[in-house]
């Protein structure tokens, strides 16, 4: 965004990082409480063959060894999403990436996108867990540039 969008109040779209779990899906849900309806989002799923890094939707049959069989369950979940993006009132699009790393690939489809916030759900992950399977909320705030919301379970 340059600096000449900025004062005209144009925002870029809100990034949903969305895995299929129930708590991206609250994420979803609590960005539409928050934020103002008719939004643009995009809606990313980061996918990976065989560590996956999201959940498919109900009786999808693939095998996660095959990274086009893999690729389309990723599209299956943001498809999903994007569905939840739009009963919350935001104009969603869908994306899928193939990256090792989820933190990074969110971080750099904001970036790409110029989004003006990334929201994603925290699960919590703490711990000696934490230190092995990392936090991909907590990466995505240390790295990247862009405001960050970070929705935690509601208990």
């Amino acid at each position: 965004m340059s600096a000449g969008d900025a004062s005209a109040g144009v925002l870029g779209p809100v990034l949903f990082a969305y895995d299929g779990s129930d708590l991206a899906g609250l994420a979803i849900e609590e960005a539409g409480r928050q934020l103002e309806t008719g939004r643009d989002a995009v809606v990313l799923t980061v996918w990976r063959p065989f560590g996956l890094g999201f959940i498919p939707p109900p009786h999808l049959e693939f095998d996660a060894a095959a990274p086009e069989e893999v690729k389309k369950a990723a599209e299956g979940t943001a498809a999903q999403g994007a569905s939840l993006a739009l009963a919350a009132g935001f104009r969603a699009e869908t994306l899928t990436l193939e990256e090792a790393l989820a933190w990074k690939g969110i971080s750099h489809v904001a970036d790409d996108r110029d989004a003006s916030l990334i929201v994603l759900g925290s699960h919590g992950k703490r711990g000696l867990g934490g230190v092995f399977l990392g936090s991909v909320a907590g990466d995505v705030a240390a790295h990247s540039r862009r405001t960050v919301l970070i929705v935690h379970k509601r208990t």
